[in-house]
């Protein structure tokens, strides 16, 4: 089992950027593909950006190229998405998922095993 714990979520101004944080217990985090998934109001949840174990591999949605970037650190077992250039679109509700895999980080949220509690992020205009 894996316990996913994610924290750094909050409101910003357009513009602005926020750190969001996932650590995980229970099992070898290096073992792990990670990901950040999200999911607005009445949307689906959709897939943000994804990392491999051993954090040589990445993968981004086209709407957050260029201004998110996940990382890893196995060492204290976290997993970060740096958010830039927030817009109001990027609103929602963030998850945290792991799944046990040497491969790359699945896009679909149905291949994950473990997920965290979700945290807000509310960008206002």
């Amino acid at each position: 089992q894996v316990q996913l714990v994610e924290s750094g979520g909050g409101l910003v101004q357009a513009g602005g950027s926020l750190r969001l944080s996932c650590t995980a217990s229970g099992r070898t985090f290096s073992w792990l593909a990670m990901a950040w998934f999200r999911q607005a109001p009445g949307k689906e949840r959709e897939f943000v950006a994804g990392i491999n174990w051993r954090g040589d591999n990445t993968d981004y949605a086209d709407s957050v190229k260029g201004r998110f970037t996940i990382s890893r650190d196995n060492v204290k077992n976290t997993v970060y998405l740096q958010m830039n250039s927030l817009k109001p679109e990027d609103t929602a509700v963030y998850y945290c998922a792991a799944v046990v895999s040497v491969g790359l980080a699945p896009f679909s949220s149905d291949e994950y095993h473990y997920w965290g509690q979700g945290t807000q992020v509310t960008v206002s205009s």
